[in-house]
């Protein structure tokens, strides 16, 4: 593997941090049209770091395979003598989803550090530096999975985008973390999200299990709430064999399935035999449902593991 190292350091020598690259607008530049575009390589001057790139991708446009790539290489990393800690360059579209991924599996004293930029390498005030600073540091003293980004250092789990220019754009509930799972790659594995509004019917419900997900994340109203269409239509799905998980738009909060009667509400999906994300939003609820699908976790295991 060393041959695959673009080195401060090598990868043997010891107390090093691994930066892995995989894209993002920290390694992107701008046009003479202003649109951001992928550059080759990423500029790290960093005692004592290795760099490695695995994949120069927008993390909009990552795949469950992407994720899989990028927990691997994880894993190799800390597999090098005198690795102390891993820092992943990633896009902040979807930081939340991979770094969640990683702290799944995490079971390692050492720290894994995600981090990226709002703005590009080339801007005249780029933000890419600090934030590699900042997660080079907590890869050297810190545990667990983290985000470094905007001066803030946050658990994996729990963590949201919450603006999309904001220097500080992250935010994380800090949840407890869960007992790291067996890892097994979830590449093929469909889990769709549904977005609930006012009026929804079950259709979108429908064509995902006709599409053979299986697993679907309800994004509903206010603490897990939607209408009686929609509940119909998740009994059918989870009686078709489909795990549905339930989270909510609102950015921070428990979900509770609190309103009964028949009306819609979340103690009704429960009824129906969906399962509360207590406090995963939807992104990495998605990602945890793909996860536990992948090691044929049962339905206890899979209620269990949200609530």
């Amino acid at each position: 593997m060393t041959e695959e190292w673009s080195l401060q350091e090598r990868p043997d020598r010891t107390d090093h941090v691994a930066l892995l690259t995989t894209g993002g607008t920290i390694a992107s530049s701008r046009d003479e049209h202003g649109v951001s575009r992928p550059v080759a390589g990423v500029g790290v001057d960093v005692d004592g770091v290795a760099v490695r790139e695995v994949m120069s991708k927008d993390s909009s446009a990552l795949d469950f395979a992407d994720l899989d790539t990028i927990r691997t290489a994880v894993a190799d990393a800390l597999a090098e003598d005198g690795c102390v800690g891993v820092v992943v360059l990633h896009g902040t579209d979807t930081m939340e989803e991979s770094a969640l991924y990683v702290d799944l599996f995490h079971d390692d004293e050492r720290p894994v550090v995600f981090t990226g930029a709002q703005r590009t390498a080339d801007h005249a005030d780029p933000d890419g530096p600090g934030n590699i600073a900042a997660a080079v540091a907590a890869a050297q003293s810190e545990r667990g999975v983290l985000i470094a980004f905007g001066g803030r250092l946050l658990p994996a789990r729990g963590a949201i985008k919450k603006h999309t220019t904001e220097l500080d754009a992250f935010r994380s509930a800090a949840l407890s973390r869960p007992k790291p799972l067996p890892w097994k790659p979830i590449a093929g594995i469909r889990v769709d999200i549904v977005a609930l509004y006012p009026g929804a019917d079950g259709l979108q419900i429908d064509a995902c299990r006709q599409a053979g997900a299986p697993g679907i994340v309800l994004q509903a109203l206010g603490s897990g709430n939607t209408n009686a269409g929609v509940v119909h239509a998740v009994k059918e799905a989870v009686a078709a064999g489909v795990h549905v998980v339930v989270t909510t738009r609102v950015p921070f909060g428990e979900t509770s399935p609190t309103y009964g009667g028949g009306g819609g509400g979340g103690h009704d999906l429960v009824d129906a035999g969906a399962v509360f994300s207590r406090e995963l939003r939807a992104g990495q609820a998605r990602i945890q449902l793909a996860a536990l699908i992948a090691s044929d976790a049962t339905d206890v295991v899979v209620h269990n593991s949200f609530s």
